[in-house]
């Protein structure tokens, strides 16, 4: 799924949540749980080296994530997904892929539903690791190291009600996420700032 195609998955969804409902209010001691489709989009240029611009691919994975609610309107959400392949450019040819994982815990703030939506918005800590990371090309048999990251993360996000205990859910959240690039051969290379928005859509349930 391209990130058009996810971003307009997303407004769908938004415009959903028009629809005319009565929504129950989540209270003390629920259980959130959501599934879905998530895309992890880094911004450009994430670092200018003497050998050009060095830029990170979006990854695309299954998300999955789990809030417990410690009152009606105050959330403990932890964040987790199957691993995040990215691709590595140089100047727009490819010299290397990774998987990430990026493990993020939030406190979330749940604003009273209106219609059939429940939206909110969370604060939090993430944590980003890297493995598997592969050179080719320019690069191709020397070894590339990516240092694992910690940053802040915040998010906004929906629940539309679609059924009893059952909704749909568009969450968009941004990791601050840096890290430091290594070369058997060239040395250090620099921190890579991707810095991404990541979009989710999903199916969930409480209980």
């Amino acid at each position: 799924m391209s990130s058009k195609m996810l971003k307009s998955v997303l407004t769908t969804v938004l415009a959903g949540g028009l629809l005319a409902g009565a929504a129950q209010a989540y209270e003390a001691g629920d259980w959130i749980v959501r599934a879905g489709v998530w895309g992890v989009f880094p911004k450009s240029d994430n670092l200018d080296t003497p050998l050009g611009m060095i830029e990170v691919d979006n990854g695309y994975s299954l998300g999955i994530n789990g809030t417990y609610m410690f009152t009606p309107n105050i959330g403990l959400e932890v964040i987790g997904a199957l691993p995040f392949k990215h691709d590595i450019n140089l100047d727009g040819t490819k010299i290397a892929s990774t998987y990430q994982l990026p493990p993020t815990v939030l406190v979330q703030y749940h604003f009273m539903p209106t219609g059939t939506i429940h939206p909110y918005a969370g604060v939090g800590l993430n944590y980003t690791f890297f493995w598997d990371e592969k050179t080719t090309g320019p690069l191709s048999g020397t070894k590339l190291s990516l240092d694992p990251s910690w940053g802040l993360a915040g998010e906004l996000g929906i629940d539309i009600d679609v059924a009893p205990n059952w909704f749909v859910n568009a969450t968009v959240s941004y990791m601050d996420i840096d890290t430091k690039a290594k070369s058997n051969v060239l040395g250090t290379l620099g921190t890579v700032e991707i810095d991404p928005w990541v979009v989710g859509l999903n199916v969930g349930t409480r209980f």
